[in-house]
């Protein structure tokens, strides 16, 4: 039985087409959408082992409210091959369910993303956020 459950795991990855991350200070929760928009899979990740896991799966869109950190992540997700969305969290907030919380945060940005009325953040580079603070 503990043989089968790292292959249903990347076979659940290989399905996903949309992700939404919420960051955190250590870690980031994972929740991964199929294409109809139902959850496969709800995870919490450091951000090192977030990178490791996304180097492996199919590119896919994936989907963050934008602040700083989300512009630094997201440099290494275009990286890897991925369409990274940036929201900004107001724009976030009606699609939680529930009560607030991570795991609730990152479904939310998943099925924001997916919305063809939503605007999104460009990812910005590290000399763009530098004049950035200049300006402030």
């Amino acid at each position: 039985m503990a043989s089968i459950q790292p292959t249903l795991r990347n076979s659940a990855l290989q399905q996903v087409a949309t992700i939404g991350l919420d960051l955190a200070k250590y870690s980031v929760d994972f929740v991964g959408l199929d294409a109809a928009g139902r959850v496969l899979t709800r995870r919490q990740y450091s951000k090192g082992k977030l990178l490791e896991v996304t180097a492996r799966m199919q590119p896919c869109r994936i989907g963050m409210e934008a602040c700083c950190g989300a512009h630094h992540l997201g440099r290494q997700l275009l990286a890897q091959g991925h369409d990274v969305k940036l929201m900004p969290p107001k724009y976030v907030k009606p699609f939680v369910k529930r009560d607030k919380n991570d795991s609730q945060d990152a479904e939310a940005c998943a099925e924001a993303c997916l919305r063809p009325t939503m605007r999104f953040v460009a990812v910005k580079s590290e000399e763009q956020l530098s004049m950035q603070s200049l300006h402030r």
